[in-house]
């Protein structure tokens, strides 16, 4: 693999570390601004906010900008949002910063994944997008628990320095390992959006939002559902959340294989296999070690979901990706919201702690049912749904993505 994936990676494992610290920071910043935990929250959703708008915004701003260039200036946006957040004087600065922070994630995503698949040889394009991914599902592992335990000790400040320092690493990194790439035609703004009218192009994303809804149905409240039901201290809960971590690692080194040999099938393995976790967690989750087991299970197989929900966006959107690559973040991050919000209607409507895990079981399987429709309604599908992946950094002849995703 090319050195200028560990680039990609670095940058995500910034991301990463700063998209989800903010969930174990929460109390030492309420503390500290004279707020409420509650409404320190809203720290979380303006971050969401800021991918959601960001991603088409800057992808379509930048659509005319080298890519190398164009992940630097994200990086860039990432950091100052992260300074910015460091030295808010006030929560409504903060809010600021962390929209601001939140703006470059996916189309930094959206970018990279395409930058990674132009820089390997066709039948290893999933892979590469698997490893830039690496570097968010070790953030769970390492940076979130670390930069928590930062925060706690030395302030919520001193973690947002850190990561400020992460994307000054990752913008040096970026600019000395990834080559430049050639100006492509790439059409612009007019080009970029007509590719997203792609029927299977609205299909893959509305099957993001509502497959990986279910994952942050019970993530979002994971926390609480160790502790209130399975009798774990709260000084266990950033090992659970590491354990996470640690399972979304291992569901994105098999999604990359697993998708280069079969794009649909991996993707509908990956929603069944959720679908059926989440059902099994609402019982096992009343039995310590059960509980650990199925939340390493549940990381893995629910990101195992993305890596070809990337790909499959990145092929019907034809010779303008970027644009469909970067929106896929939106809708993840969409499920991220709307997850926690059903999985908090269950709750509070009486259903216990573990409802989450059986209203994100119905969520998957909605998932399933829309990627199983889009598969065919695909079916016999032309030329018509490829899109150019040549590179002069891969050996041998320019690679194109295939279109065959079944």
């Amino acid at each position: 693999m090319p050195l200028a994936l560990l680039a990609l990676a670095v940058s995500a494992f910034g991301i990463g570390t700063t998209e989800f610290v903010m969930m174990g920071l929460l109390p030492n910043v309420a503390g500290d601004l004279g707020t409420s935990v509650p409404t320190a929250g809203y720290l979380v959703s303006a971050y969401a906010l800021g991918v959601v708008i960001g991603a088409p915004l800057l992808t379509a701003l930048g659509s005319r900008i080298p890519r190398k260039r164009m992940l630097l200036l994200l990086m860039a946006v990432f950091t100052v949002g992260n300074l910015a957040s460091a030295l808010a004087p006030n929560f409504g600065l903060l809010i600021a910063g962390r929209l601001l922070a939140g703006l470059p994630h996916g189309a930094f995503f959206g970018v990279g994944a395409v930058v990674a698949a132009r820089l390997v040889k066709e039948g290893r394009q999933a892979r590469a997008v698997a490893t830039m991914f690496l570097g968010l599902t070790v953030a769970n592992i390492v940076g979130v628990p670390a930069a928590t335990l930062l925060g706690q000790h030395l302030g919520w400040r001193a973690t947002f320095l850190v990561v400020a320092a992460i994307g000054l690493v990752a913008m040096a990194a970026l600019a000395r390992l990834v080559p430049h790439m050639p100006h492509e035609e790439r059409g612009g703004v007019a080009r970029e959006i007509r590719a997203m009218g792609n029927r299977q192009v609205v299909l893959g994303l509305v099957t993001a939002v509502f497959g990986f809804a279910g994952v942050f149905a019970v993530y979002s409240y994971l926390a609480s559902m160790m502790t209130e039901v399975s009798g774990f201290a709260e000084a266990s809960v950033p090992l659970v959340l590491a354990l996470f971590g640690a399972g979304m690692t291992l569901g994105a080194l098999a999604a990359g294989p697993l998708t280069d040999r079969a794009l649909r099938p991996t993707l509908y393995g990956a929603l069944g296999a959720l679908a059926v976790t989440l059902v099994v967690f609402n019982y096992a989750v009343h039995v310590k070690w059960a509980a650990l087991v199925c939340v390493v299970i549940l990381g893995a197989v629910g990101f195992m979901t993305t890596t070809p929900l990337q790909m499959l966006v990145m092929k019907k959107a034809q010779h303008a990706p970027t644009l469909a690559s970067a929106s896929n973040h939106s809708a993840f991050n969409l499920a991220n919201a709307g997850g926690a919000w059903i999985g908090g209607v269950a709750i509070a409507a009486g259903w216990g702690w573990t409802s989450p895990a059986l209203v994100g079981a119905v969520l998957a399987v909605v998932g399933l049912g829309i990627a199983v429709a889009a598969g065919l309604l695909d079916r016999g599908g032309s030329a018509s749904s490829r899109i150019v992946a040549s590179s002069e950094y891969a050996d041998g002849a320019p690679a194109e993505l295939p279109d065959r995703v079944s």
